[in-house]
């Protein structure tokens, strides 16, 4: 089974005094998870980032920066594991657990990118209120997904993975804090919408990205940027 990790943490609260010692940190992490992990990376700076509203019919773009001070979603992972408690030991080992936060999702179905990632590429994530937050299986689910279907279509290429997330019930957040495992049910921050799936998506700029981001069917789309960090 396929699990998405959103890596959670302050932009200001990243490891900078050692730069050597944090990269290590990373490299021994995707050294030991190995082909568990099948595909992630670091998000460019949340300033650079697009935040679009209103569907696809209105949508309404409105551009970073978030709040300073505000929690954001700085990386992410695809993991396969056999099971919920396998998924969560592969997140507390991610370094960022120890001063951030690692939401763990079973995905309904995920699409492995059709190519390598680059830091020219970007993540959408989608975001629903919790009444039209539907649980996958439910006739409302589907009928969403045969919207995503026709964004697939009109799409084409651009579209380079995702992933359909379970709903808030079955995510888990896993911390690390002096060593201890902290882990919680339901998401890290409880808000009033709720993440409902992803998008890798191909653009040749942002303008592109943010008119391909408007097509998804998804009350909010998040939109971010690849570092291109990971070569994954």
């Amino acid at each position: 089974m396929q699990y998405f990790a959103l890596l959670i943490s302050k932009e200001q609260d990243r490891p900078t005094d050692d730069p050597a010692a944090t990269m290590a940190a990373w490299q021994n992490f995707h050294a030991k998870a190995g082909p568990a992990i099948k595909s992630g990376d670091a998000l460019a700076p949340a300033a650079a980032a697009a935040v679009i509203t209103g569907g696809p019919d209105a949508p309404v773009v409105t551009d970073g920066p978030f709040a300073e001070s505000a929690e954001v979603a700085c990386g992410y992972y695809v993991f396969e594991a056999e099971n919920l408690d396998e998924a969560l030991a592969l997140a507390r080992d991610i370094p960022l657990a120890t001063y951030g936060a690692v939401e763990v999702w079973p995905a309904v179905h995920t699409l492995e990118p059709s190519r390598p990632l680059t830091g020219n590429d970007w993540l959408a994530l989608l975001l629903e209120p919790a009444a039209t937050a539907h649980t996958p299986g439910t006739p409302e689910w589907d009928a969403v997904a045969a919207k995503h279907a026709d964004l697939h279509a009109a799409a084409g290429d651009h579209v380079l993975g995702g992933a359909a997330l379970h709903d808030r019930s079955t995510a888990t957040t896993v911390r690390m804090r002096n060593g201890e495992v902290l882990i919680t049910d339901g998401p890290y921050v409880e808000g009033a919408e709720i993440a409902t799936g992803i998008y890798l998506l191909g653009a040749s700029d942002r303008d592109e990205a943010v008119k391909i981001a408007s097509m998804i069917p998804a009350s909010t789309v998040q939109l971010r940027q690849l570092a291109g960090l990971s070569a994954l």
